[in-house]
């Protein structure tokens, strides 16, 4: 058990396998101006986690505590914070790459990294939201323009940033067809996709045509293969932020948009995540929950790549 001066992590000091991850004790820190320091009651885990604790990835080489989503109560403010008090129930996304650290039962965080955490879901649910719903989001509403009528196609539609991203495009009114294993048709149905195609069985490109958006999760081939479902001038918005230069003169070529992206902290993007929280057309689906110290444990099944949404650590 932490002191009043201290607080539990989970940190590494090699890359490797999920056993690398160790329950750590550290100083607590304190809150500069513009931060608020945050008691972590749950904090979501996404593929960046298990793919930075194996490679580096962004972060080089550890000691590294991981970590980009919170939801908690405000521990204490810094000077110039106007707009939360301790006590205070928020939740948002640390600044992607470089703010990491929400594996913990503390964490400071940017002011406007956070907003009020909506009274309608848990810190489970909380925890869960704001990485993979701001990648969804600025994807899909902010560079993908996405309007009412607009036929989008959402890749790994059952993982975490997908299932969240099929719930954002019907609340804009979209035409959603997803792609996902057979086992998760139904799931995907039950958030609102119209179509869905099982990516084992079917070449998505000859399934699909005439799509204004897609929503690529995955890289690689998909990038491209993805362009040559586009009407003219529709757009694939890639969440992989590097890959073949093919995604760019393929677009090119066939008049088409290509566009990558990494998720930014955003305060804006977690409000509107929240009033369609509060209006009750997003949910986050729970893979599982893990306490902080089995950290270790949900990097493992993270590592299967076979969980239906989204694994969080609660410190409680």
């Amino acid at each position: 058990m932490s002191t009043v001066n201290t607080m539990r992590v989970i940190s590494q000091d090699t890359l490797g396998g999920p056993e690398v991850l160790k329950e750590i004790e550290v100083e607590r820190p304190a809150p500069r101006s513009n931060q608020v320091l945050v008691r972590v009651r749950a904090a979501g885990l996404n593929p960046t986690d298990w793919k930075h604790r194996a490679t580096g990835g962004f972060l080089g080489e550890p000691p590294f505590v991981l970590g980009w989503d919170v939801s908690g109560v405000v521990e204490a403010v810094g000077i110039g914070v106007a707009t939360f008090k301790p006590g205070d129930e928020v939740f948002g996304m640390l600044p992607y790459p470089w703010g990491h650290g929400s594996h913990a039962e503390y964490v400071i965080a940017p002011v406007r990294a956070l907003t009020h955490k909506p009274a309608s879901i848990d810190h489970v649910q909380a925890g869960a939201l704001p990485l993979v719903s701001l990648t969804a989001w600025q994807a899909l509403v902010e560079n993908a323009e996405l309007r009412p009528g607009q036929r989008v196609l959402i890749h790994a539609a059952a993982g975490g940033v997908g299932h969240v991203a099929v719930q954002i495009a019907k609340a804009r009114g979209a035409y959603v067809i997803g792609t996902a294993s057979a086992g998760k048709h139904d799931f995907l149905r039950e958030l609102g996709a119209d179509e869905v195609i099982d990516y084992r069985e079917t070449d998505f490109t000859e399934a699909v045509k005439d799509v204004d958006v897609v929503l690529d999760t995955l890289g690689g081939d998909t990038s491209v293969d993805s362009l040559r479902v586009l009407r003219p001038g529709g757009i694939v918005v890639s969440i992989l932020p590097v890959g073949s230069d093919e995604f760019d003169t393929e677009a090119e070529r066939l008049g088409v948009r290509a566009v990558r992206m990494l998720v930014d902290a955003d305060r804006a993007g977690m409000r509107a995540i929240a009033d369609l929280v509060e209006k009750g057309e997003l949910r986050p689906t729970i893979a599982g929950t893990f306490p902080l110290a089995d950290a270790a444990k949900a990097h493992a099944l993270g590592d299967t790549g076979r969980t239906t949404g989204k694994l969080v650590l609660v410190t409680d």
